[in-house]
């Protein structure tokens, strides 16, 4: 499904770069201006800084003189309008009205925005199907261009199926059971010298920190760490002084 970014007479540059690095974030990357303010917005420094690394976006931007050029292949247009018209296309959220959009595949979508003083005249407001008007604090609707096009490129993603998270680590490799069993037989020794657990009457004790531990899940080197604290235990009980073994890794400074 197609799918273009319109900003109608722009005047800052930076709101071009910040809208290319929305877009990118979300996978979009047809834009195309309409009449800016700087002929030359594309290549201008606070653009390219403002876009962080959406240069993609911008080597594609198109820049035309009318909204007629915009729309070329277009066949669905989004306003984004906060000012309520007393006449023109129903106003929805965008989760309201892009849920349903995102299952017409034949439909080239084209969100468009107007210039940062004015917003969209009434006339390019009245060419679309909907107004699309992103809930906010009634007391305080006043997004910033960067943040709206950030706003409904995440609405229309999340409504085409979105992108999976991905784990900021790798998934943790699990202790296997028989060490669980040897550290569990470990804590048993060192509870019974520390008279926490009496061997006679153990009850439930040990069935219930197996439990525990089961479904804490943990990694192996969690249970070096408390295979470590059972020895510490014992060796306090004998009277002794727990030694803290040096780890092998050292400092990036170490000679």
């Amino acid at each position: 499904m197609r799918t273009r970014f319109i900003l109608i007479q722009t005047s800052h540059a930076g709101n071009v770069g910040a809208a290319a690095r929305a877009m990118r974030t979300m996978g979009f990357d047809d834009l195309v201006l309409v009449a800016p303010r700087w002929a030359n917005v594309l290549r201008r420094e606070e653009t390219i800084q403002r876009a962080s690394g959406a240069l993609d976006v911008l080597a594609r931007a198109r820049i035309v003189d009318t909204l007629d050029e915009a729309l070329d292949g277009i066949t669905h247009l989004c306003a984004t309008a906060m000012v309520p018209r007393d006449f023109g296309p129903p106003t929805r959220s965008p989760r309201e009205h892009l849920g349903p959009l995102a299952q017409q595949q034949d439909q080239h979508v084209a969100f468009l925005f107007g210039s940062e003083r004015f917003g969209m005249r009434n006339e390019d407001v009245y060419r679309c199907h909907v107004a699309l008007s992103i809930p906010t604090d009634p007391d305080f609707g006043s997004l910033n261009l960067g943040a709206a096009i950030q706003v409904i490129a995440y609405e229309w993603r999340m409504a085409l199926g979105g992108f999976a998270v991905r784990e900021a680590t790798a998934p943790a490799q699990l202790a296997d059971a028989r060490a669980v069993a040897g550290m569990l037989e470990h804590w048993e020794r060192s509870l019974v010298k520390v008279g926490f657990l009496d061997p006679d009457a153990p009850k439930k004790l040990m069935p219930r920190l197996a439990q525990l531990f089961n479904r804490a899940q943990p990694t192996p080197e969690e249970i070096h760490i408390l295979r470590g604290i059972a020895k510490a235990m014992a060796d306090a009980a004998q009277g002794g002084t727990y030694k803290k073994t040096p780890s092998p890794v050292r400092d990036e400074g170490s000679p």
